[in-house]
Order: structure tokens, then C-alpha cells, then sequence
């Protein structure tokens, strides 16, 4: 009788990447038109209105989405130092990027912010490294050093020789849609992806609801005599951008795996330059979409940097952003 031969290791099935790219790419298809739907909304409504009853309308949502899911239960609830790990995530992407972006959308067209927001997941790996106490390699802080050149030389050439006041909204846009990304990547891997975003929506209620309720107040009669493309455009941003994508996103993220799908954030600067176009009409030139080109190449090549770096699931390509951040 012939020796038998040793057991084969069962071969690693590779993840439903097909399926899984689908859903991301749908996911960072709603998160790209947040600026271009943004800028409807502020064009009738006060953009810190916007930005923070979005917030609350999008709670609620999530709220009903932790219910349905059993997850308001006290053996389900965050725990301990989740709380404040959720707050800053808050901070960042609930409360910090919606506000700033919006207060920019006030002044810039959606084209400019679709090239400065581009720079999000370099920025969000920025925080991660520091987060996980990290030395990225010098190809991945030569990428970061680049991209921001070329973003603030894009926003210096349309600036007519100067940064814009819009363009200081973008920048903390950034940069508070990056922390919160990071922190609350590294919390989804704790509490899971749904739950983080849900929960860091829920805990921004106590703070938001006073807010809302005195802004409306406040603008009664303008919030009144907004148009319905202005409530179009906030509903799309509070729904939307601020919920459904999240859906889709993580489910994505799921399916396909985190490297992979993550890699379509990359397409969502290119598809806010197409929402600004049709949505806005506004106009796409050469020198835009060239730097449009420019700097996701340099996205591209420092995430890779930064991923070569991560022994762990990157936490950049949990982020959606940034488009929106939550965005």
C-alpha cells in the first residue's frame, strides 16, 4: 500500500473581492457628492445649521440602527475608555469635518475642496502612525510633504497668489476628519465598524440637540424660506453622506478586505469633480483635473508606503472621506 501523502493545508479562500468592490465603490460614490450637495444647502441655509442638524437627523438613524441590531443593550454598549475614544471620533467626524467643510462651501466651489479634501487618507495615516506610535518609512513622509505642496500650491494658483479664508476651513476639515478617522479605525476593530460610526453619532446628541433647537430658533424665518434645492441638499448630506454610505462602505470593507477595497477612496476626488459638474454646473479645466491627477497619485504612493509599515489591518482604509467624512 502506497505511503499516503500529508494532509494538504485547505487553500485560503480569497474574499468575494468582486463583490466587495462593488459595494465600496458605491459607498465612496455617495460619499463624493457631500460637497458638491453641500454647497446647495448653504447657499440658502446657514452652513453651521447644516453641519450640525445633519449631524442630529443622522443620529437618529443611527440610533435606530443600534436598536434594530440589539446593540443598545448593556452587555452590547461601549465600555471604560471606549467613551472618550468615541468623543474624539465625534469630534473629528461628526462635529470638526461637516462644519468646516460646510463654512467652505460658503466660498469655494466644490472642485476646489474636492482637491484639498483629497488629501485625507494621507493625513488620517499621519494620525494612525502617531496613534500606534509608528515610524513610517521616508518614501511615505516624502509622499505626505509632496501632496501637501501640491494641494497648497493648487489652492495658492486659484487663490490669485494667496490661500483663501475657505481654504483654512479645508485645512482643519482635514485634519479633524483625519483624527477622528484614526481613532475611530482603530475603535471599529473593538466595537465594529457600524457600531463606532452609530455610537460616535448617538454621544454627539446631548451636545448637538441644544445647539440645533437654538439655531432654528434663531433662523426660523430663513430656515423657513429655504428652497426645496436647498432641503435637497441637506437631506442628502444627512442621509446620505452621514449614514446609508456608511452601509454600503463598510459592508464593502467587510467582503472585499480592508487593503483592496479601500483603494477605491482613491476615485473620489475624480467623482466630486463630476458632481460639481453636473449637480452645480460648475466648470472642469485642465489645470484642475491635472492636479486632481497629481495629487492622488501621491495619495496612492504614500498609502502604500504607509500600509508596507502597519502589521495590523490599515486603519487609513476604514476611513470613507473623508471623502467624509463621514464627509
Amino acid at each position: 500500500m502506497p505511503a499516503s501523502r500529508p494532509a494538504s493545508p485547505p487553500p485560503t479562500s480569497a474574499p468575494p473581492a468582486s463583490g466587495g468592490m462593488l459595494l465600496g465603490f458605491v459607498g465612496v460614490a455617495i460619499f463624493s457628492q457631500t460637497l458638491p450637495f453641500t454647497r446647495m444647502a448653504v447657499a440658502e441655509l446657514d452652513p453651521i445649521f447644516v453641519a450640525l442638524a445633519r449631524a442630529v437627523l443622522a443620529a437618529l438613524l443611527a440610533l435606530a440602527l443600534l436598536a434594530w441590531r440589539g446593540a443598545l443593550s448593556a452587555s452590547r454598549r461601549p465600555r471604560g475608555g471606549q467613551w472618550p475614544r468615541l468623543a474624539v471620533t465625534a469630534l473629528g467626524v461628526v462635529a470638526g469635518f461637516p462644519l468646516f467643510s460646510s463654512l467652505a462651501m460658503r466660498e469655494v466651489p466644490a472642485s476646489h475642496g474636492a482637491i484639498v479634501i483629497g488629501l485625507l487618507p494621507l493625513a488620517t495615516a499621519v494620525f494612525a502612525a502617531w496613534f500606534g506610535r509608528e515610524r513610517p518609512s521616508p518614501a511615505f513622509w516624502l509622499s505626505a510633504v509632496a501632496g501637501s505642496a501640491l494641494v497648497v500650491g493648487f489652492a495658492v494658483w486659484q487663490g490669485a497668489g494667496g490661500l483663501q479664508h475657505a481654504d483654512w476651513y479645508l485645512f482643519a476639515a482635514v485634519v479633524l476628519g483625519a483624527l477622528g478617522y484614526a481613532e475611530g479605525g482603530k475603535l471599529s476593530r473593538e466595537l465594529g465598524g457600524l457600531e463606532t460610526i452609530s455610537w460616535a453619532l448617538v454621544v454627539s446628541l446631548p451636545v448637538l440637540v441644544p445647539l440645533v433647537a437654538w439655531l432654528i430658533l434663531r433662523d426660523l424665518p430663513a430656515i423657513a424660506a429655504a428652497s426645496p434645492r436647498a432641503w435637497s441638499g441637506m437631506a442628502y448630506v444627512s442621509v446620505f453622506s452621514m449614514f446609508v454610505g456608511f452601509l454600503f462602505w463598510y459592508a464593502g470593507l467587510a467582503k472585499g478586505g480592508v487593503a483592496r477595497v479601500g483603494q477605491i477612496q482613491l476615485l473620489q476626488p475624480f467623482l466630486t469633480l463630476a458632481g460639481g459638474a453636473l449637480i452645480l454646473s460648475e466648470p472642469l479645466d485642465a489645470p484642475t483635473i491635472a492636479f486632481a491627477v497629481a495629487v492622488i497619485a501621491v495619495v496612492a504612493l504614500g498609502r502604500r508606503a504607509a500600509v508596507r509599515q502597519t502589521a495590523p489591518a490599515p486603519v487609513t482604509a476604514t476611513s470613507p472621506v473623508l471623502p467624509g467624512r463621514i464627509h
